[in-house]
This record gives structure tokens, C-alpha cells and sequence, in this order.
């Protein structure tokens, strides 16, 4: 009985020691990040977050530190965070230096393809102490991933315009999330090779390329004017009236529910393949 009775006391002190070394008070500093916190269970210990992070629903309650521009060096250090998750792309370097100055202890967040959204979700569940439910987690959305590319990919194309916005008119291409999500769905982006992720285009080129369906996003409960588009009968979808309203947050950030943006997409394209 003593050598099982040691082997059980280690166990109790590596457990101890785990649930001592996960962090009590985080701070995340990207809507994205404060999401996938809160799905892998560790929502409790968000302290604070960004500008602009209002999912979950309680994530609203606590203390913004940061927006696109600037992380609030003071109001973070007064919150006396355990870790801070940073978004790589998104924060400011010279902020993120200055809190690493000060002895802060900071991992990146930087998912650049539809496929980090799980690996990002088993890092953060090994850095906040939920590796069990952020594994799961990510499981499962690769096992949704999957199974909707191999549902869409292999469809006749469509050929479709993604209105980031009209003054300018202005699109996505390349490595930008929606133009990833538009290939996954099979729709084929009539500006897929233009020049960065989010290039401006001519009206001209616009008509030239003829797109069949015509995509836009909406927040909240407003939705998409398309009225902008019915002067131009020269382009298919206006002659079809074939119009694409999609939800902004589950196209534009990358978490979980990003699956959702996904359905959403592929159905309203498939209906008009």
C-alpha cells in the first residue's frame, strides 16, 4: 500500500502545483482573444480586455485597457495581470515592449489562417490552465472545418464581388479571412490576384469581371443597403437580383464561431450555384 500511497500523494502535488501555476487574472487585449477565452472556460479569469470585445455577452462587463491604436500601459499594471495575451498583429509593438519592461508576462495571439483558429485555441488553454476543454474545443472545429470544405470545395464555382465598402469601392483578396472563407465555400472571388488582402477597384474593372452574386456584411441588427448597386444592370447580380448579407462578426474574427460565418457563406452561395 505505501508505494501506491506515494504515487498518489504526486499526483496530488503535481495537481496542486498545475492549478497553482494557471494564471488567476488575465488580460486579453483583442476581441478575438476575449472570446475564445471565455469557449475554452476561462472567462472567469478575465480581468479586462480591448475595445470592441462583446462576446460573450459578459465579456461587456469588464474594463476596456486597450483599442487598435494604444494598450493603457497604466490601467494594465493597476489590474496586476498574472498574463496578458497580446494580438501580434493588432496591438501596438512599442506597447507590448513596455509591458515586458515592467515584468508582464505576454503570449502572442496571431491566427493568420482559417486552420490556427484550433491551434490558437489549444495554446491558450495551455497558457490559461483549460487544456483539456481548449482541446476539445478545437477538435471539434477542425472535425466542422472539414467537414464543410470537403461539402463545398469541389462545387461548380460562382463567380462573387465581397463589398468591403463602396466610398471607395473596395474588396478583399489573398490572405484576407473572408477571401479564405470564399475559397473554402467554392465561390470563385472575381479579385482573388488583386494587389494586397484588401485592395480598392475600379467600377470598370468591377463590370469586366461580371460577378454573378454581390456580398456584403452587417452588425448588429442592421443590414446591408443594396440599393447602392441597382444603377449598375450591367453586372449579373443586379440583373438577377443575387445579394449576399452576412454576419460581420462571425466573418471577421477568428474563433469558434467562425463556423457559423462559414454555414452562413456556403449555404447563401449554394443557393445561387
Amino acid at each position: 500500500m505505501r508505494p501506491l500511497l506515494l504515487l498518489l500523494c504526486g499526483l496530488s502535488s503535481l495537481l496542486s502545483l498545475a492549478t497553482a501555476a494557471a494564471p488567476q487574472r488575465i488580460i486579453a487585449l483583442a476581441p478575438h482573444i476575449t472570446e475564445m477565452l471565455f469557449a475554452i472556460g476561462a472567462g472567469d479569469n478575465v480581468v479586462a480586455v480591448s475595445d470592441y470585445s462583446d462576446y460573450p455577452p459578459e465579456a461587456t462587463t469588464l474594463p476596456s485597457v486597450a483599442s487598435y491604436a494604444a494598450v493603457n500601459i497604466e490601467a494594465v499594471l493597476a489590474l496586476r495581470p498574472d498574463l496578458v495575451i497580446a494580438w501580434r498583429s493588432g496591438n501596438p509593438p512599442a506597447d507590448i515592449q513596455r509591458l515586458q519592461q515592467f515584468g508582464v508576462k505576454v503570449v502572442f495571439s496571431d491566427p493568420q489562417t482559417l486552420d490556427d483558429i484550433a491551434t490558437e485555441l489549444v495554446m491558450l488553454g495551455r497558457h490559461s490552465g483549460r487544456t483539456a476543454q481548449a482541446q476539445r474545443l478545437a477538435q471539434q472545429f477542425n472535425a466542422e472545418l472539414a467537414a464543410l470544405r470537403a461539402q463545398y470545395q469541389q462545387k461548380k464555382p460562382v463567380a462573387v464581388f465581397f463589398a468591403m465598402g463602396t466610398a471607395p469601392l473596395s474588396t478583399v483578396a489573398n490572405n484576407a479571412w473572408p477571401a479564405q472563407m470564399l475559397a473554402l465555400c467554392g465561390a470563385d472571388n472575381v479579385f482573388s490576384q488583386a494587389k494586397g488582402d484588401y485592395p480598392q477597384v475600379g467600377l470598370e474593372q468591377l463590370i469586366q469581371a461580371q460577378p454573378e452574386v454581390i456580398i456584403a456584411a452587417y452588425s448588429g441588427n442592421t443590414t446591408p443597403d443594396f440599393s447602392y448597386w441597382q444603377r449598375f444592370t450591367a453586372l449579373p447580380a443586379v440583373k438577377k437580383q443575387q445579394f449576399l448579407a452576412l454576419n460581420a462578426d462571425y466573418l471577421y474574427r477568428t474563433t469558434p464561431r467562425t463556423v457559423l460565418g462559414l454555414r452562413q457563406l456556403c449555404q447563401g452561395v449554394e443557393a445561387y450555384r
